[in-house]
């Protein structure tokens, strides 16, 4: 079982008596070397967690830290804490600053594991002395509190197969199943008055396995667990993007929890925020009276969409420190997989500005050429550390060669979330079924770009709040059409080319809206058959995925698709087959009407019995039943461009899926 270091700090009477004439640093010192200093200045120190933040130590047999910081711009930094009494004018714990490097740095005895603590740093540019928490930070106080706290991260792991073997599986044509949620609010505890809590890290481990192994997905995605003070921001406005959020325990029961997802097979993917970080007069912004992070010109550094800061990513001491976030959480949590938020905001210096309200590149456009750098870096760097990992992309506009290799001039990520997909298709969905054959092409077209990158296709949080609705709310007709449309929508999704997303509670037909602060809606599970109905739909959907080669190895290359009959808009029929590398196919045939289709002619691409692998209109789903008798058999009779054709019974408002019977 993994092992935790003790949890509890030193007692004062443990400590050495600083008033004794202990040196804040021995001279001489310093864990940080003359290359180090180098390396950050120009932005390729990619371990800094190793020398900025604090760091428990011992030198000369004294017990303590070592704390360390840039602030170039500062006349004073002084470490505060418990351990001094927050005394503001400690002499004894003024840190030092290296050689012009603008990292201040000193040992500080004494202070240990579980101490909370600041830099007070004064300005020397105007008047201007604040405490900031450490841009460094293992762990942090849990909020509204906001001092950093020094900690030992060490952990034992158990998960070295899971390590060894896991780059298999998150290969372009690797079946991925990615379970999207925030933890705060999958489920959580109530106490006898009514109130409620979130489930620590620890807490979260069984019940979570437990759905995820019921369902099957292959991966579960989180949105960002970085430590941010405001909890309606959901993680995207992150403080600490070195700290693992103390609202549900310790980095080391972060650790139990990755240990245990992947001791169980499941992969975790963390959302990663770049992009921009919150303007808290304690954290990032305004680090040592000047704009440090961030751009000082806010037509540059300030985000009208979410009033927050914009990193500057061509100094290069800040894209260090982000390369150092993002290959931390890699190594250090073992994590699979990095999605990268916002990125279009990165990408366009116009990105949500009126004319007049940006600044243009040194070639007059609107690319943000430091932002697409940085970005290619990122990759680089994620995948010479790390080929077993993946990275994702959320872009929401057609920027080019997003999920390409930099050395052709792509952005160099794994994938990129197919935001038009999802647009496109959930406008189809909504649509009361008597007028989705106008609107026939937002199916369609879609497979004019398939494969123009490597695409996951989401059906995110983003789609449940903001008065969006639930998924099942979305869907237009009486409960059971309600119903059959979603799972329809569901079936869709996992037989189209990418890998797939779901949001939490949309797999059993969430009713409410997604709200942060409260449980997903787990009695409908036993309210009535319809709920548990879909998810028993979506967990064979998954299982089948991840089954049928035909339905996932050309995820992300030309040969896995191929349209049977796109045209039939007057029935909303649409059919394709799904194709293995080995020439392995699958027919998958959409019913968008609440109208079952029977003597239905379609072609396939050879003779003999094609069983009905799946059939959305299942009566075991919750559907009516309508279907194939488990099979059909296929002729030497040439219907759409195709040598053999079957006739088939099309189900109200599903989705059948079709392979050889081998």
């Amino acid at each position: 079982m993994p092992t935790d270091p003790a949890s509890s700090p030193p007692s004062q009477d443990q400590r050495p008596d600083a008033s004794k004439g202990s040196p804040t640093r021995p001279p001489a010192w310093s864990p940080i070397g003359e290359q180090d200093l180098h390396l950050f200045n120009e932005g390729t120190h990619l371990r800094l967690w190793e020398t900025l933040g604090a760091n428990p130590t011992t030198v000369d047999g004294v017990a303590g830290t070592h704390f360390a910081v840039w602030a170039p711009n500062a006349a004073e930094v002084t470490v505060v804490g418990g351990f001094n009494g927050w005394d503001r004018g400690s002499a004894q714990d003024r840190l030092t600053q290296r050689d012009g490097s603008g990292i201040w740095e000193g040992f500080v005895p004494g202070a240990g594991h579980g101490d909370a603590y600041k830099f007070h740093v004064r300005s020397a540019v105007r008047d201007y002395a604040i405490d900031k928490a450490d841009p460094y930070a293992r762990y942090a106080e849990q909020p509204p509190r906001t001092s950093s706290i020094v900690w030992d991260t060490a952990y034992d792991w158990g998960d070295a197969d899971w390590m060894a073997t896991r780059g298999r599986r998150h290969g372009l044509d690797a079946p991925m199943s990615i379970y999207e949620v925030h933890l705060g609010s999958w489920r959580r505890h109530v106490d006898d008055d009514g109130s409620s809590r979130p489930l620590s890290y620890r807490e979260l481990a069984d019940p979570l396995i437990a759905h995820l192994e019921e369902v099957g997905f292959t991966h579960i995605e989180l949105l960002p667990v970085m430590e941010h003070p405001f909890y309606g921001s959901w993680g995207y406005q992150c403080t600490g993007f070195f700290a693992p959020t103390s609202r549900y325990g310790t980095p080391q029961d972060f650790k139990y929890l990755v240990d245990r997802l992947h001791q169980a097979g499941i992969g975790v993917i963390l959302d990663w925020v770049p992009s921009h970080f919150p303007t808290d007069e304690w954290a990032l912004g305004d680090f040592d009276g000047t704009h440090l992070y961030e751009h000082a010109d806010p037509r540059q550094g300030f985000h009208p969409d979410w009033s927050s800061y914009i990193f500057n990513y061509g100094r290069p001491e800040v894209a260090a420190f982000l390369l150092s976030s993002a290959l931390y959480w890699l190594e250090e949590y073992h994590v699979d997989g990095l999605r990268v938020d916002a990125v279009a905001s990165m990408l366009y210096l116009d990105y949500s500005r009126e004319e007049g309200d940006w600044v243009a590149n040194k070639w007059g456009g609107n690319e943000n050429i430091e932002a697409i750098e940085f970005l290619r870096r990122l990759n680089t760097e994620v995948f010479q550390r790390f080929p077993d990992v993946q990275t994702f992309a959320e872009e929401s506009t057609s920027w080019p060669m997003v999920s390409r290799p930099t050395y052709v001039g792509g952005l160099g990520f794994g994938f990129k979330w197919d935001m038009g997909w999802m647009h496109d298709t959930l406008e189809v969905f909504q649509r009361d079924p008597v007028h989705r054959k106008h609107h026939h092409n937002q199916l369609t077209f879609r497979a004019v770009y398939a494969y123009s990158e490597n695409y996951t296709l989401p059906l995110s949080h983003d789609e449940v709040v903001h008065g969006k609705g639930s998924m099942l709310t979305k869907m237009p007709g009486d409960q059971w059409q309600r119903f059959a449309n979603l799972r329809a929508l569901y079936a869709y999704q996992f037989t189209t080319p990418g890998k797939k997303l779901l949001f939490m509670g949309n797999e059993f037909g969430q009713e409410q809206e997604w709200a942060h602060e409260r449980s997903l809606d787990w009695h409908l599970l036993e309210r009535d058959g319809l709920h548990a109905q879909l998810q028993a739909c979506v967990g064979d959907l998954v299982r089948l995925y991840h089954a049928e080669p035909a339905l996932y190895d050309g995820d992300c290359e030309p040969f896995g698709f191929e349209w049977v009959d796109c045209t039939d808009w007057e029935s909303s029929v649409v059919s394709y087959l799904r194709r293995a590398r080995d020439g392995r196919a699958a027919l998958v045939v959409v019913n968008l009407t609440p109208m079952p289709r029977h003597n239905y002619r379609l072609g396939v691409p050879h003779g003999g019995r094609w069983r009905e692998a799946f059939n959305s209109d299942a009566v075991h789903y919750g559907g009516s039943g309508v279907g194939n008798l488990g099979a059909v058999d296929a002729r030497p009779l040439p219907v759409h461009g195709l040598t053999h054709s079957a006739v088939l019974s099309l189900p109200p408002l599903a989705v059948e899926v079709f392979v050889p019977d081998d």
